[in-house]
């Protein structure tokens, strides 16, 4: 399996150019869509090289979601923590957009290694957005804390108009996710990927790994949901996380794992359809050229008694030859 990436690539070497070329006034307007739901914008003035404005829209939120100021709960707080006097939140965002960022690149520290650090946790700023409701409830957990909305049905957007939900316990948090797919080939490969995705859990070298259940109904769990929020055409996937799988540096990974989860399993259902056609499209041709040898030859295809060839002759050439 292929594990999606964290940051934005495009933002990072963006980003990484424009620290090695500060001393260059260059003009930047980048626009650019990752994942189908979150769409990014870059400036950079020729005045102010220095200082670089990122803006970022979100998935439109579902009605079950909370947001506060169009940017989940905690938000604000986790890009503080994230990025400290490096960023400034603009507020009110530029006009289209749920974030503006004001990057001071003159602030980074010189050295290399931190400053590139930094530059990735920028480029990872739809984990820091989106995954911040996810973050406060996953560190509640890890400290064995109680968890804000204790044993209350939360919605948390990752798609357009789409959301999972968590159910949070003192002890374990059950995440649930109804899979939707637009696409009937998509619906029934993902259904078969599912499947396969948690039997591959119960093997051996994966003891560790949070439990994981699929079920074409809706799980206990989401009763007191909407209606709307309950139409999964492929079914839907629970994920139980205990303490251990958020403590320390996995806590980073787990949230990131868990905002991504659609979209990693979108991209695998993708790819199992690009190798189909390419097999498919492999085994026509071969019996294309299969057929093309099985076709006689026209030269030899009418034989004399005596197994010679003869070929027809058009008038013209009947008439050459009498006089001949």
């Amino acid at each position: 399996m292929i594990l999606l990436q964290s940051h934005s690539r495009f933002l990072l070497q963006t980003l990484l150019n424009r620290v090695h070329n500060l001393d260059k006034a260059v003009e930047l307007d980048y626009n650019w869509v990752e994942f189908d739901d979150v769409r990014f914008h870059i400036q950079v003035s020729l005045k102010n090289s220095h200082v670089l404005l990122l803006s970022v829209s979100l998935p439109s939120p579902p009605a079950e979601a909370i947001f506060f100021n169009g940017l989940p709960f905690g938000a604000i707080e986790a890009i503080k923590a994230a990025y400290g006097v490096v960023v400034q939140i603009l507020d009110p965002p530029k006009d289209g957009f749920n974030l503006t960022l004001k990057l001071n690149l003159s602030k980074l520290p010189p050295d290399e290694e931190y400053r590139h650090a930094i530059l990735v946790k920028i480029a990872s700023v739809r984990e820091v957005v989106l995954g911040a409701p996810l973050r406060v409830i996953l560190k509640k957990l890890g400290s064995r804390a109680v968890a804000p909305n204790k044993d209350r049905l939360i919605a948390i957007v990752h798609r357009p108009n789409e959301s999972f939900f968590l159910v949070p316990k003192v002890e374990k948090v059950t995440v649930v996710y109804p899979m939707r797919f637009t696409d009937s080939i998509d619906i029934v490969l993902a259904t078969s990927f599912l499947q396969e995705f948690v039997e591959a859990r119960r093997t051996a070298g994966l003891n560790s790994a949070p439990s994981c259940l699929w079920s074409p109904s809706p799980p206990p769990e989401l009763e007191g949901a909407p209606a709307e929020a309950l139409s999964a055409n492929a079914g839907f996937v629970t994920f139980v996380i205990f303490p251990r799988h958020v403590e320390g540096k996995k806590l980073d990974h787990t949230v990131w794992s868990l905002s991504t989860f659609h979209a990693y399993v979108s991209y695998h259902v993708k790819c199992s359809e690009g190798f189909m056609h390419t097999r498919m499209r492999r085994r026509v041709e071969s019996l294309i050229q299969a057929l093309d040898r099985a076709k006689p030859n026209v030269e030899n295809s009418k034989k004399t008694p005596q197994s010679r060839s003869f070929k027809r002759l058009s008038l013209n050439e009947a008439r050459t030859n009498s006089k001949s």
